[in-house]
This record gives structure tokens, sequence and C-alpha cells, in this order.
């Protein structure tokens, strides 16, 4: 729970606080003095008369009744220390600063639990432990520096990791991004990151709140808690990025199909992420990137021109943000000829806009303005202007400052000289803006941002879908396990997924009759193995009944072999969907290029189930062979729509069928016209 005497304290005590400013109890004495606290702050210390100018208490039973404690003791006297506060002296928020709890030692987890079921009777909210505390404007609840500029439009900052944080911060710090909250959950065992956003949905106020969440995210304990708060909170006009940690944790355990190969934890994070709309990054600089990124206008095309001084981060940058999917265009014609000559000589307005090295704050100027109101195919500007040392850059950043503030085209400005131009950067920084000192750092975050898509609608499309006959072919399961070649036929079926004919049987009078009946050429698979290639128990492209039974016969003699399955051979692009049940996430749904690919190539896309059309179409747009699929070099493409509604319905048959723990249909075949099921492996845990 999170309560007005956490965010709005009238009185704040520490536990711990000391004089030694180099201890936690010391520093958060300090933070708060200097973040000008405006309530009550007193101190608990039985060996100081007074703490950092405050009278201190000698023992928590003479104060006096306070909203917050803050606790900064050895954590086994954290629990007395609750229970006494809160019972005693109406305390009804703490901060736990103290490690050594659960993320350590079964005893700490014994110490953590009496805390919380503490908080729990008397209706207190918890922070941690083991955390850094919290900053807010109200009260500077930290033991750490940097402490960053706050203002009601700066970020909301949450993370699982007080170290983390801390890094995260000097980031941040020095590219200028703002702050208005930060909140350390540490352990987390009453307030997660989950229940911060929750509250922050809840009680959104859009003229008054921050606009702008970032995440380090730890450990997601509750996954539909944050897909509904964050979409919720985007919906709303927030925008949300998040780096997941450990997300290897489980990649590379042993599973018995393609599915449980390449779908882990990581793949259910990408699929929660991609369906709640929020920018997933992988390193601190890119999460504060984007967070910049998301304090500038929004920028919804994707054409950049590139102002510069200096040509190799121009190249480098157009190369970066090309990668990426965004365009750089060529700028020419009378246009271009007019802004060349206002330039020196020997500048070049190809795109990047090569100024020089002695273009100075006129030509930079100029530049800005041709790209502002005269280049229609541009949509934003990314400004490089750093200096060799010679001069200084006062007038030049006060340039950009005036044109960032008058043009509707947004402006990135990548100021490099961090070191020779520190005194500049700094100044430009406190003028309100941001700085992107790297400028493929930039186009890496951009194009992150610009490949994650809106927030996903959490409807379930049925569509066809026979629910009831799902139902009835998964309660008649008795095993666990991988099911029988029909029951996978029929549930498909029974899904709406197109499937080639087939029949199987141990009898090979009856398989090869059935050939006869469809018409050769066949495909002859082994029933029983569940990696059917790798023990040679597919045959391709059967042309005869004799052929049929010399492969019936010797895939009899394969080992656990039961009987062989018939199909009609088909041609077309071999494409992947496959799904796995990942705990307290439910059904990764993934898609991509089938047969061999899927296991060399591994270019595959997440999603979380149910799906819709959207993320369907979404997730095969962002495959790495997306133009495969799309047609390229004379071949046609396959039929997108086909794939997706398959993609959808498979979704759709899982959602009412979650004893299905692993699946794959691989390959499904497709050309422009049709996309078919060819064989697909299906295992059930009831």
């Amino acid at each position: 729970m999170i309560n007005r005497e956490l965010l709005q304290p009238e009185s704040i005590v520490v536990i711990g606080g000391s004089n030694n400013v180099h201890k936690p109890g010391g520093a958060v004495v300090r933070n708060l003095l200097q973040g000008g606290y405006q309530g009550t702050l007193r101190i608990v210390n039985p060996k100081e008369e007074e703490v950092q100018g405050i009278k201190a208490f000698h023992d928590a039973r003479e104060l006096p009744p306070t909203d917050l404690a803050i606790l900064v003791v050895a954590a086994r006297f954290c629990p007395q220390y609750v229970e006494l506060l809160a019972k005693e002296k109406n305390v009804r928020a703490f901060i736990i600063i103290s490690a050594g709890f659960g993320e350590e030692t079964h005893e700490g987890a014994v110490l953590e639990q009496q805390i919380l079921d503490t908080c729990e009777q008397y209706g207190c909210a918890l922070i941690g432990p083991n955390c850094i505390g919290l900053l807010t404007r109200w009260h500077h609840s930290v033991f750490t520096k940097p402490i960053p500029h706050l203002n009601p439009k700066g970020v909301d900052f949450i993370s699982g990791s007080g170290a983390t944080a801390v890094f995260i911060l000097e980031s941040a710090v020095t590219k200028g991004l703002p702050f208005n909250s930060v909140w350390s959950v540490g352990n987390g065992k009453q307030i997660g990151i989950e229940t911060v956003l929750e509250y922050m949905d809840e009680h959104f106020d859009a003229e008054r709140d921050s606009l702008v969440k970032l995440l380090y995210i730890e450990n997601i304990s509750d996954p539909d808690k944050l897909l509904f708060h964050a979409t919720s909170l985007i919906r709303k006009g927030c925008r949300i990025a998040a780096i997941k940690a450990g997300s290897s944790e489980s990649g590379s355990r042993a599973a018995s199909s393609h599915t449980g190969a390449i779908a882990s934890s990581d793949s259910a994070v990408e699929a929660l992420f991609r369906k709640a709309g929020i920018v997933r990054c992988f390193s601190r600089e890119e999460l504060t990137t984007v967070g910049c990124i998301f304090t500038l206008p929004r920028f919804t095309g994707n054409s950049f021109a590139i102002v510069t001084h200096a040509g190799g981060p121009g190249v480098m940058l157009t190369d970066a943000l090309s990668k990426g999917g965004m365009q750089v265009p060529s700028l020419s014609g009378p246009i271009a000829d007019e802004l060349k000559s206002k330039l020196y000589p020997g500048s070049s307005v190809a795109n990047p806009i090569d100024i020089l090295a002695t273009g100075g704050p006129e030509q930079l100027a100029t530049a800005i303005d041709y790209c502002e109101q005269k280049f229609d195919n541009i949509d934003a500007i990314a400004v490089i202007f750093g200096t060799p040392g010679l001069v200084q850059l006062y007038e030049a950043y006060d340039v950009l400052h005036k044109k960032i503030l008058e043009c509707r085209k947004p402006i990135f400005p990548i100021l490099p000289s961090v070191n020779t131009a520190g005194p500049e950067v700094q100044e430009f920084l406190k003028r309100g803006h941001v700085n992107f000192s790297d400028e493929v750092t930039l186009a890496t975050a951009l194009t992150q941002i610009m490949k994650t898509p809106a927030p996903a609608e959490q409807n379930v499309i049925i569509n066809g879908v026979d629910v009831p006959r799902i139902r009835r072919i998964i309660d008649s399961i008795s095993e666990n396990g991988y099911i029988a070649p029909t029951l996978v036929h029929e549930l498909l079926q029974s899904a709406g997924i197109p499937t080639v004919p087939e029949f199987v049987s141990e009898k090979k009078e009856e398989v090869v009759a059935f050939a006869e009946k469809v018409g050769f050429p066949v495909v002859a698979k082994v029933v029983g193995p569940v990696h059917k290639s790798d023990v040679g128990g597919v045959a391709l492209n059967i042309r005869s009944k004799e052929v049929l039974s010399a492969e019936f016969d010797r895939m009899m003699q394969i080992p656990d072999a039961t009987a062989v399955m018939v199909q009609k051979m088909i041609k077309g692009t071999e494409l992947f969907i496959g799904a796995k049940y990942e705990p307290r996430f439910g059904h990764v749904v993934l898609c991509g290029l089938g047969g061999i690919f899927v296991e060399v190539l591994k270019d595959v896309s997440s999603g979380l189930a149910p799906l819709t059309y959207e993320e369907a179409h979404s997730m095969i747009h962002s495959l790495r062979g997306y133009k495969i699929l799309k047609g390229t070099r004379g071949q046609r493409g396959i039929n997108e729509r086909k794939y997706a509604d398959i993609i959808v319905r498979l979704s759709t048959l899982l959602r009412f069928a979650t004893e299905i723990k692993e699946m794959d249909i691989n390959p499904l075949l497709a050309d422009e016209d049709d996309v078919i099921a060819v064989d697909a492996r299906i295992r059930v845990e009831k």
C-alpha cells in the first residue's frame, strides 16, 4: 500500500541517523536537510546528543507520534523497531534501508516477514528492505548521490536495485534528464514495481503528473498487474521504458520441442513489453537516452536531417539511423543550392549537412531554419556540435536553445565535447535541455522506440474457433505428454487452422490406400519419436506406392515407432509458429521462418496470448527475415494476412486450453494464396 504518510509525511524519524555523512545513517539526514524537507525531522541515536544540528532522541520510546520512519540499523533490530513505532508512535510508513534480509539468508527472510506482518496489521506502507530509499519533491529520503534536479514534469524512475538505481542516475544526470521521483523498492516485500505503477495509474492526473516512467526490473512478480497498469498509463498519454535484468536465466535449459529450446523467460518478458507498449532497453545508457527522447516533442515521422560541423559523427549517425529503419533523405534541388550558397565554401548540404569546422552560430542557425521551414521531407533534426578546444560554444548553444523552443520539428542536440566544453554544456542543460553525447546510442534508442508497438487490446478473438470442441478434446486426454497426431489434427481443425490432408496408421495397406486416394507425391513421417528428422523418420516426395511401402517398412523399424503418417506433398515457404507456457506469464507465442531455420537462425518474434491481429502483424514485421516473407528478388511473398490469422487462432486455442504447455507447428507451408500447417506436436500437462 502507498499512503499519504509515505508520500507527504509531516514528520520523519531516522532510526540510526548520525553525524557521519559517509555512512548511510548520516547521509540520509544530510540529504533530507539539503533537500529542504519542510516537516519535522527527528533522529534516534543512543550515543549522540545532537545529529547534524538536530537534537537526538536516545530511545525510540521517547519519540512523539511520527508519520514516516527511516530505519538504518542492523537487520536484527528492525522488526522490534517496526513493532514499537507502528503500535505506540502511530508510524504509518517505513523505509528500511538496512540489508541482511531475504536477499541473503533464510533467517533474514523470517525477519522480513515479521516486518511485513506488522505493517499489514497496522496499515503501514513499507519500502524495502535493502534499498536506497525514496526521493520525491517532498522529501529526499535516500542515502546516496547524485540527487538529480527534480521537477513535476521530470521522469518517475522505479528500480528493483539500489546500486543500479544510483548508476542509472549517474548516467541520467550527465544527460540533463530531469526527475520527478525515484523509487528504490529493494526486496519489494510489500511495495514492488508493479505496486508503484498501480498507484501512479489509479491516481493519474495528466496536468500534474509526469508522463515518463523508467523502470529497472530484476523480477516481475505479477505480470498481469504490470501489463494492466503499464497499458493503462500509456493509453493515458504516458511513455514507459524498462530494463529487465537476469533474462538469460532459463535461456539454455533443455527442452523437447523447437519452441521449448527457443522460448525462455526472456521471450515472455519481450512478449509482455510488446503487449503493453513498453520500450525495452538493454543498458543504463540506452534507458536514460530513451528517457531523454521521451522529454522531447513526440517524433512521429522517420526522416532525419543531420546538421554537423564534423563529418565522421554525421556519417556514423546516418549509418545507425539507416540500420534502424529510419531515413536520412538526400537533399538536392534549388532549395539545397540556396542553402549551400549561404554557408561557407566547401560545405555540403546533401544530408548530412556539413557546415565545416569553421561554421559557427550563424551557419548553424541557417541550416536549422532551412530544415525546419523549407525541406518538407524532413521530420526531425539532429545537431552535432562540439569543439576542438579553440573557441567557446556559449553563443552556438544559445542559438541551439532558441531553435529548440521555436521549431515545430523536434531537435536532437548531440554535444560530444562534455569535457572540453563542459561549462557550455552544463549551461545548456541548466536551461532545461538534454544532451545525447553519443550519436549511435541515440540512433539505437530511437530504433527501440520506433519498433515498439502501441498497447494491444486485451480481447480474446474467437472468430469461429470451436471452443467447446477444444475443451472436449483436452478433457478426453488422460495422460501427460505429447498427444497423438490425430488429436493434434483435431485441435488445429477446431481452431480453424488449415492442415494438409493426412492419415495415420500402423497398417501398410491403409497408408498406401490413403496415398492413392489423395494422389502422389506424398510425404511419410514416423509416429512416436519426437524429433522425426533426427532418426531418419521423414521421407519427402514419394511418387509411387512401391517406394511408400518400402519407406513404411523402414520407419516401423525405428525405435519407439508406433505408426506412419502420410500427407499430400505440397510446396511453399516454410514458416514456424510455436508456443510455450511460462509460469505467471501465460502462453508465449513465437513465429518465424520454419524448417531448420528456426533452430539455426532463431529469427523469431514473441507475443503474449491472447493476441490481436495488430499484434500478429507486428510480430511478423519485426522478423529479420521479413523481406523473405514479403517477397524478394522476383519471388512472390506469402499471404501475410492468413499467417497472422493462424497466429491469432493459435493464441485463442491456447487461451481455452491452458493444459497445453508446449507446442509447435513446423513447418507451415505458405505461398501467395494459402498458409497450411504440415507438421505439429502438442505437449499436455493436466
